[in-house]
């Protein structure tokens, strides 16, 4: 199941590769394009937007995996241990709503929008709410995972608080976690 999640996560960063290119590519070809030869790309603005939306939904996902999503969290590490359970429980469970929510919406605009035709390119206007819908499923998949991890006894400590205050807070607990370890391992 590890390797499945895994290569689900692989192709994930693939894609948001891809998005990423295609976006550089579109918008400098286009910029080349109209200063050098006056001329351009006409689908530039229009499939780069997407990309772009497409990059930020599956960068959120991989981000959420990999618990680097930041959050206030000085109250809780103050917490015992079930008051952190507690406060993941409840947090995971509104997660679970808004999720829910976002995915009826992103829904509901993908049939609304699938006859619809993008004035540049002529494309389905639907391909923009899709990634509402995989990132609602991912996500929501995640954070089922995470609920019964709590209830089932099966998540650490460390884990219970599932977000960063800060990016510099995060590098500098990784360092110190990196400096007991080598600690521990001399004689």
């Amino acid at each position: 199941m590890k390797k499945l999640i895994d290569g689900y996560f692989r192709i994930l960063g693939v894609l948001m590769v891809l998005c990423l290119a295609g976006m550089v590519v579109l918008v400098f070809g286009n910029v080349v394009l109209r200063y050098g030869f006056n001329s351009g790309i006409t689908i530039s603005e229009e499939v780069s937007r997407w990309l772009f939306v497409w990059l930020v939904f599956l960068g959120a996902l991989v981000a959420m995996r990999e618990r680097q999503h930041l959050g206030v969290e000085i109250l809780v590490r103050r917490l015992p241990v079930r008051g952190r359970k507690l406060c993941l429980l409840v947090s995971q469970l509104l997660m679970l709503t808004t999720l829910w929510l976002f995915l009826s919406g992103s829904w509901e605009q993908t049939q609304i929008n699938l006859n619809v035709q993008a004035p540049a390119t002529g494309w389905s206007m639907s391909i923009v709410y899709m990634v509402g819908i995989v990132f609602s499923i991912s996500a929501g998949a995640m954070v089922l995972w995470d609920v019964y991890r709590v209830l089932a006894g099966r998540i650490q400590d460390e884990e219970l608080v599932m977000v960063t205050e800060s990016e510099e807070k995060a590098e500098l607990d990784a360092l110190q976690q990196e400096l007991g370890n080598a600690e521990r391992k001399q004689p």
